[in-house]
């Protein structure tokens, strides 16, 4: 502090008097414009106030302590109003004025004012004042802040008839494919760990693979296999890599040597599929991948040699009748779906650069010779072949890059699409392409021959597409047991279907919404939503929903939401201005999809919640083909050529780098499936890792942070997942949601764990792959972390 004193005298406080100006003038000029908008009045009337108890503290006047009493009595009581007493809800309204109002308690600042008013005591009681409002701000939230979001409900009773192996997996400890099932339920029967004990699991080894490229963004993500005792996984340049399951030492690894020209920040690998092919002339049992460069690729599960039976050497070319594929336009990155001896997939296309990308048709390859089976291509309905020479299968339709699920017995593969490119613009969209995209679709596994699809989105112009794996579940409807199909999408609604006809065995209902599209577009009056099962997708936003990790942030953050455009889930997005677009492009429910205990009928959900902003921009703004100079101001995100607009779209954050909408922006959620209701929701992830411009504050208070991945659940009652921006992977109790245990990771693990048994120890492990994710401003790593109790004696 610049004040010093002697005897009884006091300088004047200026350098308090100058930062309570600036934060007036904080707040003043901004809460005008706010109001001007039609916003909260608040901004304008304290700035006002804090300005003249700044005068008032120049002049030396006790009255400028019950000005800034006043001012602090009243933003608690706004604070509280508005957002409750959510302690993260109320810091940003609260932290700043607290700490103003402890410095204006100091003792200098009485002293100042008892010597220019003559030794009157008037300062005292309001020193106190703001004393006992700074320290009841800082209560309010700190204590608030621990509150969860959801108290735990009853759990419902275990079935009463034994659950099909085929939802559940192997008794035997292994995990044979991506969700451990073909049914994509990612549960595991094992019960060695429990919530007794898993407390006790440690760090028992760390394997790295090596591929960390400098100035190459792109993260592993992959969730490894675990099949005849050892480890199978991929990185992001599609090495493949076996590891000892017990010891993490490397076996063996094949590297394919792709081609990553055109990579990006979502190149991955996500997975391998594992096959036992016993009819075949060599590799009786294989693993089966594919590439960034439009390969697909079997290898012997012993030794990493190509199987010269597969395809051509092992190899099977992908870009076979795609036509002309630009560097990084198309590759597969979901693990292959093997359904009746048919090796699977779709592919990732490149989102938004141009009409006309690679097609995103689905096909099927014999899993023992690598031969062609089927193609569901949308151009050519009816039509299962090879394109003839030199055509290609049709360009532009809905893709399938997520992953996908299947059912042996009923002999279906089912598969989330995406929508026709580019995603934000679908006035050239064919009506074929509109049927199935951001769908669910059942295809015969044999022929590729649709059986039923059922639509998320109606014509999706907010880049909705599925992203998560559809997740096969037996529900009790009627006191039947119905095969069913839960399906979760990015705008965070989950759809329950008969997965044997697609009928719906949850409600859904036609809401309309807003549907002034842009000229040349046009857009559905209606769209579903899913009513019987709880949403994830938060309540719709409003100005007081806006967040900041100071007032005035969280003033630009209401200015910039009163500026665009919201209307819910499904506001138009157009070119006279912004559109909040929340849950954002990124969900809701990403790719991580949702795991369930079958044997309970429970359903286990990570969702994300950071809003999107999108607009329009008229081609003629960007072309410079009339000479003239005219330029926009907004940055282009998405060219979107062969249409009349690009694209603008950015994350919907402050100047620090914070999530405009207030926390939490990660929340783990429990789902009773047969009676549909909500069990409990916590906050998934601490603010340890947080903070304003990317710079992690050590704050270890749950928070509720951004996550993309998917959680494990086991019959031992617990949820595993890593996922979030936290550097951390932890346990849930499946029946509380309580933490159990958690352990610090290198980097953030936004990849989906896995569990197995080592046949080595019979000890039960907890394997996740720590990747970090730029995009999601968490360092870019290498490693396969594996956690296990200690073997007793050791």
């Amino acid at each position: 502090m610049p004040q010093k004193y002697q005897g009884n005298s006091a300088t004047r406080p200026w350098a308090l008097v100058l930062l309570l100006t600036l934060f007036a003038l904080g707040l003043a000029p901004g809460g005008v414009y706010l109001l001007a908008l039609g916003g909260s009045p608040y901004y304008f009337l304290g700035g006002m106030v804090l300005l003249l108890s700044a005068v008032q503290l120049w002049r030396g006047k006790a009255s400028s302590l019950w000005l800034y009493a006043g001012f602090c009595l009243a933003t608690l009581v706004w604070a509280v109003y508005e957002a409750g007493l959510d302690g993260w809800s109320l810091l940003p309204r609260l932290s700043v004025p607290a700490v103003f109002g402890a410095w204006l308690s100091m003792p200098w600042v009485r002293r100042w004012l008892r010597q220019t008013e003559g030794g009157n005591q008037s300062a005292e009681p309001a020193a106190r004042a703001c004393l006992v409002l700074s320290v009841a701000c800082l209560v309010m939230i700190l204590g608030a802040a621990f509150w969860p979001l959801e108290t735990a409900r009853t759990f419902p009773a275990a079935a009463d008839s034994p659950v099909s192996p085929e939802l559940t997996g192997s008794e035997e400890g292994e995990w044979p494919v991506y969700g451990n099932t073909l049914a994509g339920t990612r549960f595991s029967p094992l019960t060695q760990l429990t919530a007794d004990n898993v407390d006790q699991l440690e760090p028992v080894w760390t394997y790295r693979t090596g591929v960390v490229q400098e100035g190459v963004s792109s993260p592993p993500q992959a969730t490894p296999l675990m099949v005849n005792n050892t480890l199978y996984l991929c990185t992001q340049t599609d090495i493949v890599i076996a590891l000892d399951p017990e010891t993490g030492t490397e076996r063996w690894r094949f590297d394919p040597q792709v081609d990553a020209t055109g990579s990006s920040a979502i190149t991955t690998c996500r997975g391998v599929a594992y096959f036992k092919a016993e009819s075949a002339p060599d590799c009786p049992e294989r693993i089966i991948s594919a590439t960034f460069d439009g390969r697909l690729i079997a290898v012997d599960s012993t030794s990493g040699e190509p199987c010269q039976s597969f395809g051509n050497g092992g190899m099977v070319d992908l870009k076979k009748g795609m036509g002309e594929i630009d560097p990084g336009f198309y590759y597969v990155s979901s693990a292959p779906t093997i359904v009746r001896g048919q090796v699977i997939l779709g592919g990732f296309v490149v989102d938004n650069i141009r009409v006309g990308e690679p097609s995103g048709v689905i096909r099927a390859f014999d899993a023992v010779s690598g031969g062609f089976s089927w193609a569901w291509d949308l151009g050519r309905p009816g039509e299962y072949g090879e394109p003839e020479p030199g055509e290609s299968y049709t360009r532009g339709t809905p893709n399938s890059w997520a992953p996908m699920s299947g059912d042996e017995q009923l002999g279906l593969v089912y598969l989330p699409t995406g929508n026709a490119t580019p995603d934000l613009w679908g006035g050239h969209r064919s009506e074929e392409m509109d049927r199935y995209s951001s769908s669910v679709v059942a295809l015969n596994a044999e022929t590729g021959e649709p059986r039923w699809h059922f639509q998320t989105v109606h014509h999706d112009l907010w880049d909705y597409d599925v992203a998560s794996q559809p997740t096969l579940i037996d529900v009790e409807v009627d006191g039947e047991t119905v095969p069913a199909l839960l399906q979760a999408t990015k705008q965070g609604q989950v759809f329950m279907l008969d997965r044997r006809t697609g009928d719906l065995l949850a409600d859904v209902e036609e809401r309309t919404v807003s549907h002034d599209a842009t000229p040349g577009d046009w857009m559905s009056p209606t769209q579903p939503f899913s009513t019987e099962l709880p949403v994830f997708s938060g309540d719709p936003l409003e100005e007081k929903d806006m967040w900041g990790t100071t007032p005035f942030d969280q003033l630009w953050c209401r200015i910039h939401f009163r500026q665009m455009r919201y209307e819910g889930v499904f506001t138009p997005i157009g070119a006279d201005k912004m559109t909040l677009v929340y849950p954002g492009l990124a969900g809701g429910m990403n790719w991580g999809g949702v795991s369930v205990d079958p044997e309970h009928g429970v359903m286990l959900v990570n969702s994300l919640h950071v809003g999107s902003r999108v607009r329009l921009i008229p081609r003629e703004l960007l072309d410079d083909s009339n000479g003239s100079e005219q330029k926009t101001n907004l940055v282009v995100g998405a060219p979107q050529e062969g249409t009349p607009f690009a694209v603008h779209w950015d994350l919907f954050v402050s100047p620090l780098g914070v999530p405009c909408n207030e926390p939490p922006y990660g929340v783990m959620s429990a789902v009773d499936l047969n009676s549909r209701k909500l069990l409990w929701s916590v906050r998934l992830g601490t603010g340890r890792d947080s903070g304003p411009r990317a710079t992690g504050l050590g704050l270890p208070i749950r928070m509720g942070v951004p996550n993309l991945g998917g959680s494990v659940t086991t019959r031992g009652g617990l949820v595993f997942i890593g996922a979030t921006h936290e550097k951390a992977i932890r346990a849930f109790d499946v029946r509380s949601g309580d933490e159990l245990w958690k352990a610090r990771l290198p980097t953030a693990a936004m990849a989906t764990p896995m569990t197995y048994v080592s046949p080595s120890s019979g000890r039960q492990f907890i394997v996740t792959v720590a990747g970090g994710h730029r995009a999601l401003l968490s360092p870019v790593g290498d490693y396969v972390l594996a956690f296990a109790i200690p073997e007793k004696g050791k």
